[in-house]
């Protein structure tokens, strides 16, 4: 018994359609299934064309197109010509837009682009962790924004929260007894962020920090005059860099956040 070929007809890639008719062929014993993938139809004569080559080739056609009028007319010629035609998304976006009284989009390409986005995310989740509290230089040529500013100033988590909005985040603590890296004065200061906060705040952190590993908050790290030096040296650096300063000693990381992305857009 002869085969038919199936037409994949997509108004975006065709990977939809295409996986899911491969998920249903794969049910036959593995059998070669002539598979035409037809991407980007747009217009009724591209619906026209793929009719035309079908029928002359007794063929089958499996498609996703998610405006209506392109649905419709597709089935309609196809029944007109005598050729089996399968809507794969159309009947649910239907039924669930009658069900939940909301209008779909009607616009080609949304899963490819819902993916992107993932993979977008994932891929500055990974930068920040990556390049996290100085750990590798490199990575301030290759960010977007680069933090900088003494310890527990909320670099991680506002890197973190930077990169669930697809930012590539690298962030470098600044002390007194370390040379800042040479890659944050070649850079451009635009998009280098220093974070100030109050001696006072930045004390009440740190000695909650020590007592949380353990240890007597009395130490150097939650030292007044010691925290004053790193404050002094970290406007030092900033000013060198010629950055932006934000003051995060009231602010919650969503805060801050959000006035690093209006810089970096300005």
């Amino acid at each position: 018994m002869v085969k038919p070929p199936i037409y994949l007809v997509s108004d975006s890639v065709g990977e939809t359609v295409e996986l899911v008719t491969k998920a249903a062929m794969s049910q036959f014993n593995g059998s070669d299934v002539d598979l035409r993938r037809v991407p980007y139809v747009e217009d009724f004569v591209n619906i026209d064309e793929v009719i035309s080559i079908a029928s002359m080739n007794h063929g089958i056609i499996v498609f996703t197109l998610v405006k209506p009028e392109m649905r419709n007319y597709l089935s309609k010629r196809a029944m007109e010509e005598g050729i089996y035609a399968f809507d794969v998304i159309g009947p649910l976006m239907d039924k669930f837009g009658e069900l939940s009284g909301i209008h779909p989009r009607n616009e080609p390409g949304l899963v490819r682009k819902l993916d992107e986005d993932y993979f977008k995310k994932i891929e500055a989740i990974e930068f920040a962790v990556k390049y996290d509290d100085g750990k590798d230089p490199k990575g301030i040529t290759k960010a977007d924004i680069v933090l900088i500013g003494v310890s527990r100033t909320s670099k991680t988590p506002l890197s973190q929260f930077l990169a669930l909005k697809r930012l590539k985040v690298a962030n470098v603590p600044v002390v007194p007894e370390v040379d800042p890296p040479e890659q944050l004065f070649t850079i451009n200061p635009n998009k280098c962020i220093g974070l100030k906060i109050s001696p006072d705040k930045l004390i009440n952190i740190r000695k909650e920090r020590l007592l949380a590993l353990g240890l007597n908050e009395t130490a150097h790290y939650a030292n007044l005059q010691r925290i004053q030096e790193e404050l002094n040296y970290f406007e030092k650096i900033a000013n060198k860099i010629g950055c932006q300063v934000i003051d995060v000693t009231n602010k919650a990381v969503e805060e801050t956040a959000n006035l690093i992305m209006n810089l970096i857009r300005n």
